[in-house]
Order: structure tokens, then C-alpha cells, then sequence
């Protein structure tokens, strides 16, 4: 890390700046799929035209990081890499053409960038960007195709998801950047990257949740509990919630759930538990625990026979806010990134946030 001294006329001061250089920090670098994230010294570059530098503060893990370091598919398969993307930070510095941020401002990442101008961002039907949309092959930055991560001996070190946030610091395009108000607190406005502003978005946006409604929500993890919320927000009467994991459950219990099911505790088919409890289904399902089979069997025959609101969530919404501290279940210091892990693995975590 670059120190620069300058004194004033009035007293001499010591101060850091990083601006305009190479910086050195700490990384969980991947190295291969499934081995244990390594912590390394790193060099990150500067910003480039319109990317934006951020100091992160606070990160956690979700499936979808889990499932990446897992490399459960093709797209995951680059290494070196650096996962992440649930995070809060300070923005460092910024890049050419970059005017609505500065250094010091408190900023979220989020992996399903906006430009504004493409035909996607003018749409009032889509929010997938054509140039930042989510992109789970994407390594590189979309400035140059280079990558602002290297190791100490300058072997190049990919990005995932467009921020890369298990890092110190990282290098982002400003389209995937929000700049939030400096009075939130960082460490709950980190949930806002991923899992809990899209189970909100599905139930407030998407799905339009209606006072008087019935729900039912198949996972209770991070997303699925956002929806439960969101639906209790809306003035939903009957909230079903369905998970295997005991836990999960009582914490969706405290949370709103009004009914709940274990699977493996049924003698019959969820969806005619489902269909009994809400006087013949639901007017809302929503498949959060990523399973195909509850997609296309379960979700559908619980609702009633004259709805077909059914919702699998995928994509980033907006969102007003929250209360999100029912949402970490755990915090750890960034060294213990690899216990974060194996708390998401063994189902005792809703989000464990790292400190920085």
C-alpha cells in the first residue's frame, strides 16, 4: 500500500492515500473447486473508466457462492478467483467518467448491473441489463476483459459476479454499485446485495402480495425468510412456510410463518398438507430452496386451481428496506471465511457476515 506524507501550514499531518495506485491487501483466494479458500496478499489495480474502487467492510456468503467455490457447473470453473457478493464497503476511489460517486461514500454491491440506456434499462418490464446483467461465465471486466486482481507474482486473478467482494478491497463497474445513505449501518445493509432484498422484491414487486392473501414458501433460508417478511409486511393472513431443517423452521416461526411443514414428517404429498391447511391452496407459492422437483411438482398443485402465481426467484429487485438483523445468524472475522462455509454447508446459518 502506497504512503504518502504531506504537511500543511498551519500542522504537519500523516496521511494515507491509496488513490491512483496499486493496492496491497488481503484476499479468499479460489484456487481450485471445493478446496479451502486461501487467504493471500493481492494486488488490486486501479479503477479504470467508470469502475469503482471500495474498501469492503462487511461480507457474507450465500448458496450461490456456495455453490461456485463447489463448481457445481461450468460457468464456475476459473481459477484463480475471488467469490463474493453480499457486501458493504466505503468507496475507495473512482475511475474516468464515474460522477455520481466519490471517495467516502458508503456503497452495496450488486452482481445484476444497470447502464441505463440499453434497451433493458429503458424497458419498464426488465431489469436484466444487457452489458451488466448477471453472468455467472463473466471474469473479467467489461472495460477491457482484464481482470484488477493479481497475486504477488502477477499472475492474474478472475472476478466473479461483478464484485468479487471476499476481498479487502475490489474493483467494480460503477453500474453494479448503490450508493447508500451514510447513517445505515453497514454490517445489516450488507443483506441488501442478494438473499433479502430479492425474497422481498418477489413478494412486494413481483408477486404483489395482497393484504388478506395465503403463501406458502418452500425454503427457509435467507431468500425464503425475506419473502415471509415481505408477505407479513403486505398483510398476508396465512403464511405456510416448508423446510426439513427444525431450525430454519423456528426462526421462520419468529418471523411471521403462521403454519409450518416438514416434509419428513408427512405421510402424504406437501401440496395436499398444503391444500388442507388453506382450505384448498394457496394464492401465492414461492420455491426458494432451489429444488426443480418442488418447482415443478409441489409449488404448483399447492395454490388454488384458479391462480398461477407461482414465482422461482432468480433475479435482483429493489427494494425500500428493512429489518435485517433476524438475518445474521453468525459473525466471524474474514481470516475464518472456510467456518463461514461449512456453517452455510451444515444448515446452521442464515447469513454469517465478515468483518473486514
Amino acid at each position: 500500500m502506497a504512503i504518502l506524507k504531506m504537511n500543511t501550514t498551519s500542522n504537519s499531518k500523516t496521511m494515507t492515500t491509496t488513490a491512483g495506485k496499486v493496492i496491497t491487501c488481503k484476499a479468499a483466494v479460489a484456487w481450485g473447486p471445493g478446496q479451502p479458500l486461501a487467504i493471500e496478499e493481492i494486488q488490486v489495480d486501479i479503477p479504470q473508466k467508470m469502475e469503482v474502487r471500495i474498501k469492503i467492510h462487511f461480507t457474507s456468503i450465500c448458496h450461490t457462492d456456495l455453490g461456485a467455490w463447489q463448481g457445481k457447473n461450468e460457468a464456475h470453473r476459473v481459477y484463480p478467483r475471488i467469490f463474493g457478493h453480499e457486501a458493504s464497503g466505503v468507496v475507495e476511489s473512482v475511475g474516468e467518467g464515474v460522477e455520481d460517486m466519490k471517495a467516502g461514500d458508503h456503497v452495496v454491491p450488486i452482481f445484476n448491473g444497470e447502464c441505463g440506456d440499453c434497451v433493458f434499462c429503458t424497458s419498464k418490464t426488465s431489469n436484466l441489463c444487457k452489458k451488466f446483467r448477471v453472468d455467472p461465465f463473466k471474469s473479467v471486466m467489461a472495460n477491457d476483459g482484464k481482470t484488477r486482481f493479481w497475486t504477488k507474482e502477477g499472475k492474474p486473478i478472475y472476478h466473479f459476479l461483478n464484485t468479487s467482494t471476499f476481498s479487502e478491497y475490489t474493483v467494480i463497474d460503477s453500474a453494479c454499485v448503490v450508493k447508500i445513505d451514510p447513517e445505515a449501518p453497514l454490517k445489516p445493509m450488507t443483506l441488501l446485495s442478494c438473499g433479502v432484498s430479492t425474497g422481498l422484491g418477489a413478494a412486494w414487486n413481483t408477486a404483489n402480495v395482497q393484504a388478506g392473501s395465503s403463501v406458502a414458501v418452500f425454503g427457509l433460508g435467507a431468500v425464503g425468510l425475506a419473502v415471509v417478511e415481505g408477505a407479513r409486511s403486505r398483510g398476508a393472513t396465512r403464511i405456510i412456510g416448508v423446510d426439513i431443517n427444525s431450525e430454519k423452521l423456528k426462526r421462520g416461526e419468529a418471523m411471521g410463518v403462521t403454519d409450518i411443514i416438514n416434509p419428513l414428517e408427512l405421510n402424504r404429498p406437501v401440496h395436499e398438507e398444503i391444500r388442507e391447511i388453506s382450505d384448498g391452496g394457496v394464492d401465492f407459492t414461492f420455491e426458494c430452496a432451489g429444488n426443480l422437483d418442488v418447482l415443478r411438482r409441489l409449488s404448483y398443485h399447492a395454490m388454488r386451481a384458479f391462480y398461477e402465481h407461482m414465482f422461482m426467484i432468480w433475479v435482483f429487485f429493489d427494494i425500500a428496506g428493512s429489518e435485517m438483523d433476524d438475518f445474521i445468524t453468525h459473525e466471524l472475522p474474514f481470516s475464518e471465511i472456510n467456518k463461514a462455509f461449512q456453517l452455510l454447508i451444515d444448515g446452521k446459518s442464515l447469513r454469517c457476515i465478515l468483518h473486514l
